[in-house]
C-alpha cells in the first residue's frame, strides 16, 4: 500500500543450517535435501513458489496447511530482499526408522542430524554444545539459494 509513495523495500530474514550427507548414498543425499527443505524451504518455497516443498507435502500430508490460490499468489514474490542467519552445519543421514514415530517437526523429514559421524566432528566446536564451526556450510548454503531461488 505504501511502497510506491515511500519507496520502501520489504525483506525477510530466515535462519538455516547447512546439511552434509553422511555418505554418498542417494538415501543420505536425499535426507540432507529434506533437512534443508524442512528448515529453509518451509519458509522460502511459499515465498517464491506459493507452496511448501514437495518433500514436506508428501511426508507431512494433510497435517500441512494448504494455501488457497489467492494466498499462494499473494505469497509468491512478496519480498524484495532476503536476509540470512547461518550458525552451523550438520551431518544428515536417512532415518527410515523414524517412519513409525509420533509425527513431529523433528521426525517428519525422516532425517537424523548430528555434528559428528563415525567419531569425526564436522568442524571445531564452539562454546555452545550445538554450534559446530563450518564456514564452508555458509558458502554452500549461499550457492544453493542462488541456484534454487536465483
Amino acid at each position: 500500500k505504501y511502497q510506491a509513495s515511500q519507496k520502501g523495500l520489504l525483506g525477510i530474514t530466515l535462519n538455516s543450517d547447512w546439511f552434509v550427507p553422511v555418505s554418498k548414498e542417494k538415501a543420505d543425499r536425499d535426507a540432507a535435501q529434506r533437512a534443508l527443505d524442512f528448515m529453509f524451504g518451509w519458509y522460502m518455497e511459499p515465498l517464491t513458489k506459493g507452496e511448501y516443498p514437495k518433500s514436506m507435502q508428501s511426508m507431512v500430508g494433510k497435517r500441512l496447511p494448504k494455501f488457497s490460490e489467492k494466498e499462494s499468489e499473494q505469497l509468491k514474490g512478496s519480498f524484495d530482499f532476503l536476509g540470512l542467519n547461518y550458525y552451523s552445519s550438520f551431518y544428515a543421514a536417512n532415518a527410515p526408522h523414524l517412519r513409525g514415530a509420533e509425527p513431529t517437526q523433528q521426525t517428519d523429514a525422516l532425517v537424523n542430524v548430528t555434528n559428528q559421524h563415525d567419531g569425526k566432528l564436522l568442524g571445531p566446536m564452539a562454546a555452545s554444545s550445538w554450534l559446530c564451526i563450518y564456514p564452508r556450510g555458509f558458502r554452500e548454503l549461499l550457492l544453493f539459494i542462488k541456484k534454487q531461488y536465483n
